[in-house]
């Protein structure tokens, strides 16, 4: 590899000094279009950069490495540093990428592209509570007005870590926080983040915290990334927060949220660059594994918004990557 290709790979963590942490943040606000961009900076991650172009962020697990959504680079130059990363990393593995990053690696690379779940996008200048199917924001909007729910935005506060331990303890994975599909709650870096709260009688019994989506230097958007709620005020908590944030956002002009993942939520047929073997048992364990993780409600709960639906893919080597996908599980956390 050249001097003038020299890729920089280090732990975030104790290791990136200002001037890294300026030149990624110089990166994620120009590039990071991503629902998952802003994710790149938690901790734990580690970085392959191509100076002056951008950066691929990654973890390691078992001695593999999981790239984490699209590199935060110019469109034009995502292949490039997509090429750069496998000549360092030849196996690597690929997570909630989209379908260009697809594309490249399948036809330059010989990968496989296998959808992994789905994205749901709302539009906001022409979203409102209206319709059928909202039915349900719309209770959970009345419900908590009924209960005397206040709902207001305000800084980031730890006291979240309490109600945060709570609600882990009433999910199906009661050990550990979901981590890199999701980052930790509490970070170094929280430029641009926003924080809504479900407070009662002055106290805050549910939250969503929001991370920036960003093109040419501006936020594009949001993607509420944490969430939260007392075990007393499980129930509808959520829809009110979100259906109060998404009103905030609209007024100010913000043009999409983005809902985020929705794992295993995968539509249509079969294409042409998927595992036929993955897909098939990614559908056993959205079907049959729900103790592991509550896919259907989720998906459940994401789609009474009636966002866009895009795929969103893994992209991997062999055809059954087993191993491959139970390090990421356990590096997740989910298991």
């Amino acid at each position: 590899m050249s001097d003038t290709a020299l890729a920089l790979t280090r732990p975030a963590a104790g290791a990136a000094d200002h001037a890294d942490l300026a030149r990624r943040t110089a990166w994620l606000k120009q590039y990071g279009s991503h629902a998952m961009s802003f994710s790149t900076m938690q901790p734990d991650m580690s970085y392959f950069e191509l100076p002056g172009v951008g950066y691929i962020a990654y973890a390691q697990h078992w001695g593999m490495q999981f790239a984490l959504a699209d590199p935060v680079c110019a469109p034009a130059m995502r292949g490039e540093l997509l090429d750069r990363f496998l000549a360092r990393y030849p196996r690597a593995v690929f997570v909630q990428v989209g379908k260009a990053v697809v594309d490249h690696l399948h036809g330059r690379h010989g990968y496989y592209g296998t959808q992994f779940g789905s994205e749901s996008k709302i539009d906001l200048p022409g979203w409102s509570l209206r319709g059928a199917r909202k039915q349900i924001i719309r209770t959970a909007v009345n419900a908590a007005l009924a209960s005397g729910i206040e709902i207001r935005e305000g800084g980031f506060d730890h006291d979240v870590k309490r109600i945060s331990e709570a609600w882990i303890r009433t999910r199906r994975c009661k050990n550990n926080e979901i981590r890199f599909l999701i980052r930790p709650m509490i970070v170094d870096y929280r430029e641009g983040t926003r924080y809504f709260y479900a407070c009662l009688d002055g106290e805050a019994v549910g939250f969503i915290f929001f991370d920036p989506i960003y093109s040419d230097g501006r936020v594009s958007g949001y993607v509420p990334n944490i969430s939260r709620s007392s075990s007393n005020f499980r129930q509808g908590l959520w829809y009110a927060l979100m259906a109060h944030a998404l009103a905030v956002f609209r007024e100010e002009g913000v043009p999409c949220v983005d809902l985020g993942l929705v794992p295993l939520q995968m539509g249509g047929g079969i294409e042409p660059q998927e595992s036929r073997l993955l897909r098939a048992s990614m559908s056993v364990i959205r079907e049959r594994m729900d103790f592991l993780y509550n896919f259907k409600g989720l998906e459940f709960a994401k789609s009474r918004f009636q966002g866009r639906i895009e795929k969103t893919y893994c992209c991997h080597r062999s055809a059954m990557p087993a191993l491959a996908m139970t390090a990421m599980f356990r590096l997740t956390r989910i298991i």
